[in-house]
């Protein structure tokens, strides 16, 4: 794709300081994108903003009121919200669901769950007004098959999926597009403390469940990287994808 593939448009990435979120803000820029990062750290975003002459926005996506000012403070950039990447998330408690903490499970719902309604409902009401826009959301693997010690994650990521084709169907008569990824095993800080959770939760190393549970399975014998679902998303946000939406997309390395 062009360097100017994105050039004029202004894209949203919640949770854009770390991980599948910081490689999106870095390749949308990288193809003229005016990125607004979010997150709930101003030295996380503002390092990625700052890199990519973008705007860093401090947002907890779960509180309603902060994802209305994140959306007015963003459409004040040129008048339009062009792209809406929904990548904020938490992986939730690592736990059978006959132990795991019903507070940690309420809260992963809030943020993976109503964090990106919230996002979405902001987001369709500017592009439905202005006949134009993409969102992608950011599921799972986990949003089309389940997990053992990972109810709640997978619960989110299965409504993500569900919210994406319902959503696409009430914006699709105004020109609004509404995808989602399927990222599998994601290398990086967030998988390692993941591993680390599922090793202390089964009393067993590490090295065997990410044998067994991630690399083995994948017909690719290894990890998807953080900018490897970043062109993905790239895709959806472009006009290459202008037909396209409804749409989920697995980047997995080959798990079937």
């Amino acid at each position: 794709m062009s360097s100017k593939t994105l050039k004029g448009k202004v894209a949203i990435i919640t949770g854009g300081g770390t991980g599948i979120g910081e490689a999106c803000a870095d390749m949308f820029a990288a193809h003229g994108a005016h990125v607004v990062v979010t997150g709930r750290s101003l030295e996380t975003i503002a390092k990625v903003a700052d890199r990519n002459d973008g705007t860093a926005i401090i947002c907890d996506v779960s509180k309603f009121e902060e994802v209305q000012a994140l959306f007015t403070k963003a459409q004040s950039i040129n008048g339009n919200i062009d792209i809406l990447v929904n990548n904020a998330g938490i992986p939730g408690p690592v736990a059978p669901i006959a132990d795991v903490n019903i507070d940690q499970w309420r809260l992963c719902a809030e943020i993976n769950l109503f964090g990106a309604m919230y996002c979405m409902r902001e987001a369709a009401r500017v592009m439905c007004a202005q006949k134009s826009g993409s969102i992608i959301n950011m599921s799972s693997l986990m949003g089309i098959q389940g997990y053992p010690m990972r109810s709640a994650y997978t619960a989110t990521k299965f409504a993500l999926v569900g919210m994406t084709e319902a959503v696409a169907r009430e914006v699709g008569p105004d020109n609004v597009r509404v995808n989602v990824l399927l990222p599998g095993a994601v290398s990086g800080e967030n998988m390692d403390r993941i591993l680390a959770r599922r090793a202390e939760a089964e009393g067993r190393p590490a090295e065997d469940i990410e044998r067994e549970n991630y690399t083995d399975p994948a017909a690719l014998k290894r990890w998807v990287s953080p900018e490897e679902v970043a062109k993905a998303a790239l895709f959806y946000a472009s006009d290459a994808s202008s037909a396209v939406t409804g749409d989920k997309m697995k980047v997995d390395c080959g798990r079937f």
